[in-house]
């Protein structure tokens, strides 16, 4: 399970980092490494500090509304 989200992680920040470096160049994989990181942290940041508010409004949306 954790091997997913690691593998999905190196796959965007792959992305990402071809945006701005060549792929064939000696510090692609350390840019990647660095952007799989900052998102890794955007990705534990967002968990930590989602607001409780949020959590009720999404499950409000998800119930649909109330039967009549």
């Amino acid at each position: 399970m954790l091997s997913w989200f690691v593998r999905g992680l190196l796959i965007v920040a792959g992305l990402v980092t071809s945006w701005f470096v060549a792929a064939d160049e000696p510090k692609f994989s350390v840019v990647q490494m660095t952007i799989a990181v900052l998102l890794c942290v955007l990705v534990v940041f967002v968990l930590a500090f989602w607001p409780q508010h949020w959590t009720e409004r999404f499950n409000r949306l998800l119930k649909g509304p109330p039967p009549a």
